[in-house]
């Protein structure tokens, strides 16, 4: 079977995608009567050979209501007019959360503490602007 590459190590086998056609909604006259153009792509992520773990649960987090309880991910396309357009349309998107299911997460931002210095410069800044506001006060009768 032909496979579909996700990012250079990651790639999942064509046979794990299910597609469904049915006729879409919306405007197109006497072909949306006629035709099925709109697409539903399904994708088994739990338990698909392909995933690694850490890969699968990013992905089922990031399907958000596109996951279904089974942990499927279900993907309908029916933008275009034509049955194929929606089957590359419905290939993207699923090829686009994979890559960002695949993209490891950022570190955590370990907070850093300001420096002695910057501590100094700050409390000089606020000396000098307190100085400044009394400046701006009445004068003292001597």
């Amino acid at each position: 079977m032909p496979r579909i590459a996700v990012t250079a190590r990651l790639s999942i086998d064509e046979g794990e995608l299910v597609e469904s056609f049915a006729r879409a909604s919306g405007a197109g006259g006497q072909n949306i009567q006629k035709v099925e153009t709109m697409v539903q792509l399904r994708f088994d992520a739990r338990n698909s050979p392909s995933l690694p773990e850490a890969v699968r649960e990013r992905l089922l987090r990031l399907a958000g209501h596109r996951a279904t309880a089974a942990g499927e991910v279900v993907i309908t396309a029916q933008e275009h007019r034509s049955q194929a357009r929606n089957r590359e349309e419905a290939r993207a998107r699923l090829l686009e959360l994979l890559r960002a299911a695949a993209a490891p997460p950022p570190p955590k931002r370990r907070p850093t503490r300001p420096t002695l210095g910057s501590k100094k410069r700050r409390l000089e800044g606020k000396t000098q602007r307190g100085a400044v506001k009394r400046l701006r006060g009445k004068p003292v009768a001597d």
